[in-house]
């Protein structure tokens, strides 16, 4: 069946036409009213903020204008960069200097080693100590002898020779100090362990020149002494990466087919020593029994069975006199 609906006038196009016609002009006005609050908003943002110029309107009393941050002052930011650096070194200062301080006193030292100065930017000049030339010297380029550095400062360098005694105790006490020292080593006695040598130049230790087995040189050819140079040249770059520069001859014995030799062998520097620490006494080479500024101070890899004591006494006794004397260790190598 159909339904018929009676007088229904919203279906008659009459009544769809006046139905559009309204909903027309409400759009009409609701885009009025939305570009009126526009420009209202446009015209109140433009509007200088002193309230000045032609019909301008000034800020009401709740409403401040909007300012620009202050520029960044670039002057007080550099400043501070220094500022938080400095600290940042004070702070390491003091927590090196506290682990100084423990490491002293595990070792039973009698006071803190001293920090040595920065290693001089211009390096001094080495020359031959008066009366340990040889013929020729200068003239033929031979490394220099010396038992001393020219310096001022308060330093004195420790030169330790041989290899026959490998203390593990010795490495670890010296690298708790922080201690610097050059090793001159004889290849028949490090060879049983390369290891132990190893691990004192993964320390920051200088491996040096001290010959293949150890002989009284100015009794041997000049063949044979540059064999015993040579030799020891190569098992040190074969066996750790770098060849010495650094030479010093047995018992501090040397002719000048030594020197002769060391120069061909690449040898630049025969350092010898002015002191002599053992783990009981000091021996002096000076007449005055003395410590010097500069001085290279020699001591052997000893132990107990050919001394009453171990490494580890034998450097305490080094560091308590020359910390007591205001000496502070410095590395040999940063002066050459």
């Amino acid at each position: 069946m159909r339904v018929v609906v009676q007088n229904d006038k919203s279906r008659s196009p009459g009544a769809a036409a006046g139905r559009r016609h309204r909903a027309a002009a409400r759009r009409s006005r609701v885009r009025g009213g939305v570009t009126a609050l526009a420009v209202a908003a446009i015209v109140s943002g433009c509007a200088p903020a002193d309230g000045q110029g032609s019909g301008a309107v000034g800020p009401g009393p709740s409403r401040q204008p909007l300012k620009a941050p202050p520029p960044a002052n670039n002057a007080d930011r550099h400043a501070e960069r220094p500022r938080a650096e400095e600290a940042q070194q004070r702070k390491k200062f003091r927590f090196a200097h506290a682990a100084r301080v423990a490491a002293a006193r595990r070792w039973r030292l009698e006071r803190v080693p001293l920090t040595p100065p920065p290693a001089p930017a211009k390096k001094p000049r080495i020359t031959t100590r008066d009366g340990f030339e040889v013929e020729g010297h200068e003239e033929l380029g031979l490394p220099p002898v010396f038992t001393t550095i020219p310096t001022r400062q308060k330093v004195v360098f420790l030169t330790i020779d041989d290899g026959a005694e490998k203390d593990p105790a010795f490495l670890r006490m010296m690298s708790d100090l922080g201690v610097p020292y050059t090793a001159f080593l004889s290849d028949y006695l490090i060879k049983e362990d390369y290891g132990y040598f190893k691990r004192m130049q993964d320390d920051g230790v200088v491996l040096n020149n001290h010959t293949l087995h150890h002989p009284y040189l100015p009794a041997l050819s000049y063949l044979r002494q540059k064999r015993e140079i040579c030799g020891m040249q190569r098992v040190i770059e074969r066996r750790y990466g770098k060849r010495p520069v650094l030479f010093r001859p047995p018992f501090g014995n040397y002719d000048r087919d030594t020197l002769r030799a060391a120069k061909v062998c690449g040898i630049e520097y025969v350092p010898l020593w002015n002191e002599e620490v053992f783990v009981d006494r000091w021996d002096y080479r000076e007449w005055d029994r003395k410590i010097r500024p500069g001085d290279i101070v020699l001591t052997h890899f000893r132990g107990r069975d050919d001394w009453q004591g171990t490494m580890p006494d034998m450097i305490r006794r080094f560091l308590n006199k020359v910390t007591a004397e205001g000496y502070a260790v410095a590395r040999l190598e940063d002066y050459l």
